[in-house]
C-alpha cells in the first residue's frame, strides 16, 4: 500500500490549513441556501392542484433557478481566477471521491437550471426574472419535448440533490471524526475581540 492511501490528516494543532476568502465562502454559502430553498420550493409545487397559489410558487422556483445559474457563473469565474486553499491530507481515494464531487456539483449547477429553463420554454411559459427580465426562450413550444425535459430537470434535481448530501456528509465527517480543520475553511470567520 502505497503513503498516500493510507495519509492520515494532520492534528488540528499542528498545523492550521489556509481558509477561503470572504466572496468565496459567500458563493458558496448563498449557492447552498438558493439551491435548498429551489428543491424544497419544487417538491412542494409539484404536489398542489393548479391555481394562482402553484403559479406563483412555479415563478419563485424558476426566479431562485435563474438565480442559481447566475451565482454558478460567478463562482465558478471566481474559482477559475483564485486559488483555493491548500488541500488538507486525506487518503488518496477521497481527494479522488472530492475532486469528483466538485465536478459533479459545478455541472449540476449548470445542468439543473438550463434543464428547466429549456422545459418552461418547451411549455410555453417564458421566464420573466422577477418579473422584471424576460429571457429568451431555448426551444419553441412543444408538449413532447416539455413532458421529456421535464424529467430530465427532476432526475437532475435529485442527482444534485444526493451530491449535495454527499457533500455535507464529507464536510461533517472530516470536521467531527477526522478533526482535520477542512469545513472551517468555508465558515464565516468571527472577529475577534480583541
Amino acid at each position: 500500500m502505497s503513503s498516500t492511501s493510507t495519509l492520515r490528516p494532520a492534528s488540528p494543532s499542528a498545523t492550521r490549513p489556509a481558509r477561503y476568502g470572504a466572496v468565496a465562502i459567500a458563493l458558496h454559502w448563498l449557492l447552498a441556501l438558493a439551491i435548498v430553498g429551489a428543491f424544497g420550493v419544487g417538491l412542494y409545487m409539484s404536489g398542489l392542484p393548479f391555481s394562482p397559489a402553484r403559479l406563483k410558487l412555479y415563478n419563485w422556483h424558476k426566479w431562485a433557478g435563474v438565480t442559481i445559474l447566475a451565482l454558478s457563473a460567478l463562482r465558478l469565474l471566481w474559482r477559475l481566477t483564485h486559488r483555493p486553499p491548500a488541500d488538507v491530507a486525506m487518503p488518496a481515494w477521497q481527494a479522488r471521491a472530492a475532486h469528483w464531487t466538485h465536478g459533479g456539483l459545478y455541472l449540476l449547477f449548470f445542468a439543473v437550471p438550463l434543464a428547466g429553463w429549456a422545459y418552461s420554454s418547451a411549455a410555453g411559459f417564458p421566464i420573466v426574472w422577477f418579473g422584471l427580465l424576460p429571457l429568451p426562450d431555448f426551444v419553441a413550444p412543444d408538449k413532447a419535448l416539455a413532458e421529456t425535459l421535464k424529467q430530465v430537470h427532476k432526475l437532475l434535481a435529485y442527482g444534485l440533490a444526493l451530491l449535495v448530501l454527499a457533500h455535507l456528509g464529507a464536510a461533517l465527517k472530516h470536521h467531527f471524526i477526522d478533526r482535520d480543520g477542512l469545513l472551517l475553511r468555508m465558515l464565516p470567520q468571527r472577529k475577534s475581540s480583541s
